[in-house]
């Protein structure tokens, strides 16, 4: 057999129960484990960096074991992966698959970065409306400050 014909296969365990975020761009899988605050949970976590990606080259992926998100937390990876695949297992069962949206409003995930803005100065939840999806832009609904990709600081 050549080594053409030879698939190389990722020989990762499967998970029984918890989410998988998949095509994650391997710059940010980092980012996702730190906004999610995964580095302080004691549930089993496997993760993969610049992985072979038929779809976009190279990807990452995280597996949390018996983790679910709520919407919070996949707003959040929306905003640092946006071609991730959320897909949540149940039973060593795919029960749901998506891509991850960014949202049209972002609420109390993203600070503004205005140093003026009352959401840094009194206990007001931020509130943001994305106005662009593609370049990732926020407009800070109180102060109106827009926030690009590069400089979302996550609360």
């Amino acid at each position: 057999m050549t080594k053409q014909n030879i698939r190389k296969k990722l020989q990762v365990s499967a998970i029984e129960n918890g989410t998988v975020i998949d095509h994650i761009p391997p710059q940010s899988v980092f980012q996702v484990i730190r906004i999610l605050n995964l580095d302080k949970i004691t549930n089993q976590i496997m993760v993969g960096t610049n992985l072979e990606s038929q779809k976009y080259g190279k990807k990452g992926i995280i597996k949390v074991s018996n983790k679910y998100f709520e919407s919070e937390e996949i707003n959040k990876i929306a905003l640092v992966a946006p071609t991730a695949t959320l897909i949540v297992i149940k039973d060593y069962t795919v029960v749901y698959k998506a891509n991850v949206e960014i949202p049209d409003n972002i609420n109390n995930i993203v600070k503004c970065i205005n140093p003026n803005c009352i959401t840094n100065h009194e206990s007001i939840p931020t509130r943001f409306n994305v106005i662009n999806k593609e370049d990732l832009r926020l407009q800070c609904y109180y102060c109106e400050k827009t926030t690009k990709k590069e400089n979302i600081s996550f609360i």
